[in-house]
């Protein structure tokens, strides 16, 4: 498929993107408001969604063979999305809304202007981007995604101290001269900044104690937690037992080495969730129309990275009428709205009301728990992936990590596991 961009490229892609739509924000704001604005969630100079939004593009759009006006509609379904993830990422940890209020109307066409933005971008520029990265010693481009993601996971920490903190003790410590602990300084200085950039903040509490506590309330991070995982198993079952009706076999449907969890099934539910809460209200017919939008696009992003990942197509539609590049179709994008009309109205809100009901003590320690397991099996699965795939042109182990995965997790056990599995043409 053309696609020639590995982790540490697109982790690259992604800081310099950051950056670069960080310093775009801060010029409009200087225009518009006639002096400097960081209004970027993290202190460093970097806007994350325009990195992520690039990350994911870069290996996505070259599959879709310079067709600019298919193009067009998959950066902006992409930023919508992203944009949807970071916003519901900030309101979890900040307990804040007022940071990230939309405008109505112009909001939604500010989609289609950034999209305009980030095509010709991409066309015009990123060709120049990509060779001075190409110039680049590969010793280089390591050190740089190291620190840059070294520098985000220590400001990303000092952010969340920040807002979490208890709001009183951030007034009074964004008006004390000096403080005696460096770390008093260091959230009071992130207020202060906070507090320039975003001003209604002080004034609000979207998530302040009321009554007795509630676990996992609204969409949060502990809920999407039992959302994605409740979602994976359910979406496991039902693949098993299509697969049963439709073909007259059991067959292993599961993304992980251990368990009935499918991982495209739980993160679709948690983009459904995210991407369409604010659509739960209104009429059917526009819950499909954008679950058969959103739904289309979040399966071929999963088509393109697991191939880009795992070297594995696990999908191919290319038989199908009215396929795109083989990795989704028309039918399936129907499917996708029809589930997004039945997840939004009839599962999700007695699914919420039922996780609200968890004891907040062993709701958390379950959900941390859970996390855990999941995260380790998810890492389990990819390493065992990776080494089936190599194996395929280079079976000799060259360590003791893949001595380990060639022994417990040998061809014939991937085979079985994921009997539909089949490798790009470059890894036979």
């Amino acid at each position: 498929m053309g696609i020639s961009y590995t982790a540490v490229d697109l982790l690259l892609y992604l800081l310099i993107y950051s950056f670069l739509g960080w310093g775009l924000a801060v010029c409009y704001d200087a225009i518009r408001y006639r002096h400097f604005i960081n209004r970027g969630f993290l202190n460093l100079p970097l806007n994350l969604p325009c990195g992520i939004v690039t990350a994911l593009l870069l290996p996505v759009l070259p599959t879709l063979h310079h067709n600019l006006a298919l193009q067009y509609c998959v950066i902006v379904i992409v930023i919508f999305l992203v944009k949807s993830l970071s916003d519901q990422f900030v309101r979890g940890i900040s307990r804040k809304s007022s940071m990230m209020r939309t405008e109505g109307k112009w909001s939604f066409l500010l989609y289609f202007l950034m999209a305009a933005i980030f095509l010709a971008v991409y066309l015009v520029i990123h060709p120049m981007i990509f060779g001075l990265v190409e110039l680049m010693p590969d010793w280089l481009c390591r050190l740089i995604v190291i620190v840059g993601a070294l520098l985000v996971a220590v400001d990303l920490a000092g952010m969340i101290l920040a807002l979490r903190t208890n709001t009183v003790t951030k007034h009074t410590l964004a008006r004390q001269e000096n403080t005696r602990r460096l770390a008093d300084r260091i959230v009071a200085s992130i207020w202060r900044r906070l507090q320039k950039a975003y001003p209604g903040i002080e004034e609000e509490d979207a998530f302040a104690p009321s009554g007795k506590y509630v676990f996992a309330q609204g969409i949060c991070f502990d809920k999407l937690v039992w959302v994605f995982l409740v979602s994976s198993f359910l979406g496991a079952l039902i693949e098993m037992c299509y697969c049963r009706v439709s073909a007259g076999v059991w067959m292993n449907r599961s993304s992980v080495l251990y368990g009935p969890f499918s991982f495209v099934w739980g993160f679709g539910a948690v983009v459904l969730t995210v991407s369409l809460q604010r659509l739960a209200g209104k009429q059917d017919r526009y819950v499909f129309l954008a679950g058969f939008v959103i739904g289309g696009a979040y399966e071929y992003l999963c088509s393109v990275f697991t191939e880009l990942l795992f070297g594995t197509v696990f999908w191919d539609y290319s038989e199908m009428p009215l396929n795109i590049g083989g990795r989704t179709n028309v039918l399936y994008c129907i499917f996708w709205g029809l589930l997004s009309v039945f997840w939004i109205k009839v599962l999700y809100p007695p699914m919420s009301k039922g996780i609200e009901k968890l004891p907040p003590l062993l709701g958390k320690v379950a959900t941390w728990i859970v996390l855990l397991l999941m995260v380790c099996n998810g890492l389990l699965t990819a390493g065992a992936m990776i080494r089936c795939t190599q194996r395929q042109t280079d079976p000799t182990a060259d360590n003791v990590i893949e001595v380990f995965f060639d022994t417990s997790y040998d061809d014939a056990y991937m085979k079985n596991r994921w009997p539909n599995m089949e490798f790009t043409a470059e890894n036979q």
